[in-house]
């Protein structure tokens, strides 16, 4: 648990092309190692983050896609 910590704390986080310019709502994604991808808000970045398989990824970027989420 402390490695993948330390991954969070020193990954390159990138804030969603969907985010507004107002900096309100505003979601963030890190590459992480063996596939997984790091979720967190960004007006908390010391906060909690989701971190999700390269599968989950997967099937979550098909579904926004596919328009499963509107």
């Amino acid at each position: 648990m402390d490695e993948l910590i330390q991954e969070l704390n020193a990954a390159t986080w990138h804030k969603s092309t969907r985010s507004g310019p107002d900096g309100g709502d505003c979601v963030e994604v890190a590459e992480l190692s063996r596939g997984r991808r790091g979720v967190r808000d960004s007006k908390n970045p010391t906060g909690p983050a989701l971190i999700f398989t390269s599968g989950e990824w997967s099937a979550f970027i098909t579904g926004v896609k596919d328009g499963e989420f509107d």
